[in-house]
């Protein structure tokens, strides 16, 4: 698996093979394959519209909706885009759903402190190669989440990531809601976290943990080690 779809979010097939079809996330552009069976066609032009705006999305730790006309329940999880959503109601393809939970209402003057609140949702989810949600979250899945429900779109993997925003000259410039990056011994960065102030860093690794961060890295707070070399620190909000 190398990444996961969330209930709302819509993509573009850009070939089949059987029951398989090769996509691209309306997101980030991620290109992967899923089943057949695990997805509702929607019209060209609502794909425009849901892939160029930021959605609403989904901020309870698991909440369910109901299909308005056979009352099927599916469960649907923090993050999880709600296409067309108006007073509990959401909608897309020939489908129509109620929707009782919380969402995430953006707010520019607030966002650092949005981000900081969404991610202790996710805190102690288990690490998962792939995942994006609260159940299982790989490191740049979980940054990625997170931005999304502030109704910003950022890359999928943290290389990618990484080139997004400006970069911090030091560690004690870090704010809430600003990413730092580690790379492996060879340069690559291969993890990224959100900086929570304070030099602490919200990461999965193992599951989603809260650590300590200066220049050189991740200190663990468990086994008194450094666990990742700091590479550089971004600033994607302004």
């Amino acid at each position: 698996m190398v990444t996961q779809l969330l209930f709302g979010e819509c993509f573009q097939v850009l070939s089949k093979k059987g029951n398989w079809r090769h996509i691209a996330n309306g997101l980030d552009g991620y290109k992967s394959w899923i089943d057949v069976k695990q997805f509702t066609e929607i019209s060209a032009s609502a794909f425009e519209t849901f892939s160029t705006h930021m959605p609403v999305c989904a901020s309870d730790l698991v909440q369910i909706v109901k299909n308005e006309i056979t009352g099927a329940m599916i469960p649907v999880l923090a993050g999880s885009s709600l296409p067309n959503y108006h007073q509990g109601h959401i909608a897309f393809g020939e489908e129509s759903y109620e929707f009782d939970g919380e969402i995430n209402h953006p707010d520019e003057g607030n966002i650092r402190q949005q981000l900081m609140e969404l991610a202790m949702v996710f805190r102690n989810a288990p690490y998962l190669w792939g995942g994006r949600s609260p159940f299982g979250v790989d490191c740049s899945g979980l940054t990625q989440v997170l931005y999304k429900m502030v109704g910003i779109a950022i890359k999928r993997d943290a290389y990618q990531q990484a080139e997004q925003g400006h970069t911090l000259s030091f560690v004690e410039e870090a704010n809430i809601g600003d990413l730092a990056f580690f790379d492996n011994d060879e340069g690559h960065i291969i993890h990224v976290g959100m900086m929570l102030g304070g030099n602490t860093i919200i990461h999965a690794s193992g599951k989603v943990r809260i650590d300590k961060l200066d220049h050189q890295g991740i200190f663990n707070v468990d086994t008194g080690r450094y666990s990742h070399k700091l590479r550089l620190i971004r600033r994607v909000i302004d």
